[in-house]
């Protein structure tokens, strides 16, 4: 189905063509096979949500104050009672082999001197037992899958705690594959590979277990020390059962418009979920960032830390581990700059009283 490619360098690429994400965007859609592309940029059905979660956004507007001595700023943060110098982390994508030989190994590397949060895809092109060992400053976060195969999940847990996973993350909307037209409309050739489930047979008769209920949560934290985040949490109701379940985060997502068409942008739904459970959980967004100031609008409404996926491969696409690391550190100088000219010295200056409706 998808088809290897060699990395182009940065040394192939004019100098200022690549200065923030979109330009990432652009150029990675021009070396990218169109089956790799597709796996990447595509989502369900006529990708109304798809389209959404960048341009609502726009619907908010900043509200900057000025005069109040913002000459350094500070954007350190916690996440599960860990210190990150930024709240931008790499949220789990699958297969970065299709843009890179060395895939989530050479993410990892890429991501290995900026002290933030890295969860590879259980559905990644390197095993756990690979990337787990990059040495990096930041935490990383395994991703898992509610699976029919509860023996399989057991075991990629273990994998994950065995090789130093410091959390597990939940996604939690996929109780069947979201319609994916894109992928669909591809002529027919041979499934990728997803490597660490293979030992449990043919990945095509790996099935999600769409009958279980908030129950599976006390199963899994019977089995596990590690905390947990629920990725794929649209609603103050489930928000508000992750708590009572003793979830430790969610991430407001919507899988980045790949599955149920036409649900919220999540930056739409982040302030009324954050409000419905205060401190008793720790909230994070994804789906749609592209800029420093979306990170400071996730903030603002309420959101530790936003995880993007996307742009991190289309930098590893274009320059390997040194995009993914530019990738970051765009994302971190924008939000710095944007902090900067919006009146806010630290992460705890950042309020929903920064951000207006747009009319």
């Amino acid at each position: 189905m998808f088809s290897r490619i060699t990395t182009r360098t940065s040394s192939s690429i004019a100098a200022n063509a690549l200065l923030c994400l979109r330009d990432y965007e652009i150029n990675a859609k021009k070396i990218l096979p169109i089956p790799a592309w597709t796996f990447l940029a595509s989502g369900a059905d006529e990708e109304v949500t798809l389209r959404d979660n960048s341009r609502a956004f726009l619907r908010y507007k900043l509200r900057p104050r000025v005069l109040r001595n913002v000459a350094t700023r500070d954007l350190s943060t916690t996440i599960l009672g860990r210190e990150i110098d930024m709240p931008i982390c790499i949220g789990p994508t699958g297969l970065h082999t299709e843009a890179h030989k060395d895939g989530e190994v050479a993410t990892a590397k890429g991501v290995a001197d900026l002290n933030t949060c890295y969860v590879p895809s259980i559905y990644s092109g390197r095993l756990i037992e690979d990337i787990f060992p990059v040495p990096t400053k930041g935490p990383k976060w395994q991703q898992i899958f509610i699976w029919k195969n509860r023996d399989m999940t057991r075991d990629v847990i273990k994998r994950a705690e065995d090789a130093g996973a410091d959390a597990l993350v939940l996604t939690t909307d996929v109780p069947a594959p979201g319609n994916r037209l894109g992928l669909r409309r591809l002529p027919p050739g041979p499934l990728p590979k997803f490597v660490n489930l293979e030992r449990y047979g043919p990945t095509e008769g790996i099935t999600m277990d769409a009958s279980v209920t908030w129950e599976y949560i006390t199963w899994l934290k019977s089995i596990t020390k590690l905390p947990i985040v629920l990725k794929g949490i649209l609603t103050e109701e489930d928000a508000v059962l992750a708590a009572e379940y003793g979830i430790n985060g969610i991430i407001v997502s919507n899988n980045g418009g790949r599955q149920l068409d036409t649900v919220p942008a999540s930056i739409d739904v982040l302030e009324r979920i954050a409000k419905s459970v205060g401190n008793t959980i720790e909230i994070y967004m994804d789906s749609g960032i592209r800029t420093g100031t979306d990170v400071l609008k996730a903030l603002a409404f309420g959101a530790k830390a936003v995880f993007i996926g996307r742009p991190i491969v289309y930098g590893l696409a274009l320059q390997g581990e040194e995009g993914v690391s530019q990738v970051l550190q765009i994302l971190k100088d924008e939000l710095s700059l944007a902090m900067a000219l919006s009146g806010c010295r630290s992460i705890g200056d950042i309020t929903p009283s920064l951000i207006m409706k747009s009319t």
